[in-house]
């Protein structure tokens, strides 16, 4: 099994920055990528950001320029450093790792922007 415990998230005011950080533990084998999802009140669950064990990576349109995905192989960690934060970016977000079918969550973190 694997278990991943998220931390970073809290109330910021709009234009301000967040950094999350995702710590994995258990089972874990490479090559996998881990990634960021959100979901905001009454909507469904979106892809935000992932990276590979390689490095490879890709950002959901509307945090392209404003977000920044980045891992640590060696302390199984994946961050996202989240810059001019506007409302719309108000979610729980989760961490997420995936190798092969099988796929991992935290249990979430709250982001809320607002003046």
């Amino acid at each position: 099994q694997v278990q991943l415990v998220e931390s970073g998230g809290g109330l910021v005011q709009p234009g301000k920055s967040l950094r999350l950080s995702c710590a994995a533990s258990g089972s874990i084998i490479s090559p996998n990528t881990m990634g960021w999802y959100r979901q905001a009140p009454g909507k469904q669950r979106e892809l935000v950001a992932y990276i590979t064990s390689g490095g490879f990576i890709n950002y959901v349109n509307s945090v392209k320029g404003r977000f920044t995905i980045s891992r640590d192989n060696a302390k199984n960690t994946v961050y996202l450093q989240m810059n001019s934060l506007k409302p719309e970016d108000t979610a729980v977000y989760y961490c997420n790792l995936a190798r092969g079918f099988s796929t991992y969550w935290g249990q979430g973190t709250q982001v809320t922007v607002s003046s």
